[in-house]
C-alpha cells in the first residue's frame, strides 16, 4: 500500500521510498524515511495535495510523491 491510498485519520509507518534521485533525496529530507510513522491528517477534494503529520510537524505531499511512499 502507498501513502496515497491511506484514509484520513490513519496512522501508518513507512516500509519503503521508491523513486530516484533528486526526488527521492527531497522526500527524505522532509523527514520521510524507513520506520517513521505517519498522520494522514486531511486530503484536498480531488486529491492533491495529501497534508500528513511526520516527525510533529505538518507537510503536503503531491499525489505522485506520496505514491512513491510504501506503508504498512
Amino acid at each position: 500500500m502507498t501513502l496515497r491510498e491511506v484514509k484520513i485519520g490513519e496512522t501508518v509507518t513507512v516500509k519503503k521510498v521508491n523513486g530516484q534521485g533528486a526526488t527521492k533525496r527531497r522526500i527524505m529530507d522532509m523527514g520521510i524515511t524507513k520506520g517513521v510513522s505517519v498522520y494522514v491528517r486531511k486530503v484536498a477534494p480531488l486529491g492533491d495535495p495529501v497534508e500528513v503529520t511526520v516527525r510533529g510537524y505538518e507537510l503536503s505531499l503531491r499525489k505522485a510523491d506520496a505514491s512513491m511512499i510504501e506503508v504498512a
